[in-house]
């Protein structure tokens, strides 16, 4: 019996089917997160299998609270702490996991969640949780935000915003940070594809706008992007952190961060803080190229170009994979309306991305 016949059928005549491609390495790869191209260096992986060497054990066995949790783990929570001006922090499985920790465990009974309607999938689906109480309100419009807590009667407030947002590439705005701070509201910032891409010390938004970290600042972000590995964290202040470690799900049952995932984060993290000024430069350069020649201005490394027409994302998608470049084709429900998602990124040469945006000019 095919239980999902009809439904399958239904994505494929609406444009929407999908199905896993194995990775071809032939592929001029703008279509991954690793922005930074740090799944390549051989050196931060060599390194790490040396360190990770060293040890009794190469793998965790256990969650961080059931004989888990290893120096390994302490040490780079330690040093993005260090990175990022927080108190304290706690590494975890995932940036999916990560969002549904923050938002289970945080929302209380009387609290409310206000979310911004573009946030990532992983918490919209936390926020469908029976016990969340939430509230959406209109991408990055702060005057919304505002009213929406100037009238909330919640015992807590807590806001959720990205640094950068997944699809549409653009920044959460600088006010919000404002906003929290005079409603006395806790702010979540989902850091997944701002932490290696903006800032002075390329850490993400609070180090792009400058921002002094408070009491109400949490910071979510993901390893497996700019830092080339696999896993997440959450950077806050003590009494959250250790809160969160008590009634967070996803940390307390789940096993711990794999060792090597973990070491090989943390050499990307000292990689990414000695060369920053380098590869501030590099990617000042994509984004030149880019306004260039489709006139486009990003903040980060994230491209969409609209085209609306979910078949036709796919056609132009498959005709670059044949002239030898991989790009995403995103399709509903991920966003409203088909966009083409180019990533330009350091992991790719300057000279191909002038190369292909010119093929996606002409394809467009």
């Amino acid at each position: 019996m095919n239980y999902y016949e009809n439904e399958i059928k239904a994505l494929k005549k609406s444009g929407r089917y999908r199905s896993r491609e194995v990775l071809d390495y032939s592929l001029k790869d703008f279509a991954s997160n690793d922005y930074l191209g740090l799944s390549h260096n051989r050196e931060l992986h060599k390194k790490t299998c040396q360190e990770l060497d060293r040890f009794e054990v190469h793998s965790t066995k256990a969650s961080l609270l059931v004989n888990g949790y290893h120096q390994i783990h302490k040490d780079f929570e330690d040093a993005l702490c260090r990175a990022n001006d927080f108190e304290d922090g706690v590494v975890l499985g995932s940036g999916f996991n990560a969002n549904i920790a923050l938002i289970e465990a945080l929302v209380r009974k009387g609290d409310t969640l206000f979310m911004d309607e573009l946030y990532h999938a992983s918490g919209l689906l936390a926020s469908n949780l029976e016990s969340v109480d939430v509230i959406f309100f209109r991408h990055n419009d702060m005057n919304e935000l505002k009213t929406l807590l100037e009238n909330s009667n919640a015992k807590r407030k807590i806001v959720a915003v990205e640094g950068i947002y997944s699809m549409d590439g653009d920044l959460c705005s600088k006010e919000v940070f404002e906003i929290c701070q005079k409603q006395d509201t806790l702010l979540i910032v989902d850091e997944a594809h701002s932490s290696g891409v903006i800032g002075d010390k390329l850490m993400g938004v609070f180090d792009y706008y400058g921002i002094e970290i408070k009491p109400n600042h949490i910071k979510m972000g993901t390893l497996g992007k700019a830092y080339g590995s696999f896993g997440a964290y959450i950077l806050a202040s003590a009494h959250i952190v250790d809160y969160l470690i008590n009634r967070a799900k996803p940390i307390i049952y789940a096993t711990s961060l794999s060792l090597y995932d973990t070491l090989l984060a943390h050499n990307s993290l000292r990689y990414i803080l000695q060369n920053s000024e380098n590869l501030k430069s590099e990617i000042s350069k994509r984004q030149k190229i880019l306004e260039d020649i489709l006139d486009i201005k990003v903040d980060g490394l994230i491209v969409p170009i609209y085209i609306g027409n979910n078949r036709k994302v796919v056609e132009i998608k498959e005709k670059l994979k044949d002239d030898g470049y991989a790009i995403g084709a995103i399709r509903q429900p991920t966003v409203k309306s088909a966009i083409l998602r180019v990533i330009v990124r350091v992991g790719e040469s300057s000279d191909e991305l002038k190369e292909l945006c010119q093929k996606i000019k002409k394809a467009i």
